[in-house]
């Protein structure tokens, strides 16, 4: 059983991996964005996914007849899984950074 919605976000994160792979040397801007503005746009989605389950959440709590029990199941996986790759990512660049700074000089 495929869901679009899993499938969208494999599809989204393998667009970036290779958006990755494929950018300038660090400190370059990439396609005319900066490390910043990527991380900005990331961190944007993942309060969108966040929001929206939220609010779909409330819909179906709140008797919505529009609101089925999937469609919030399934935007609560999404955001936890954006948020969870988020945190992930933070780990890391917190890990590299204090490389960086106990390497001597």
């Amino acid at each position: 059983m495929n869901n679009p919605g899993i499938e969208q976000m494999v599809t989204q994160l393998r667009a970036v991996a290779a958006q990755a792979a494929q950018s300038p040397a660090a400190g370059e801007a990439a396609g005319g964005q900066d490390f910043s503005a990527l991380l900005k746009t990331a961190l944007d989605q993942v309060s969108n996914a966040q929001q929206e389950a939220r609010q779909l959440t409330q819909q179906f709590e709140l008797g919505d007849p529009n609101a089925n029990l999937q469609d919030v199941v399934m935007s609560l996986q999404k955001a936890s899984l954006s948020f969870q790759t988020m945190v992930q990512v933070r780990n890391k660049l917190v890990s590299a950074y204090q490389e960086i700074m106990n390497m001597q000089v």
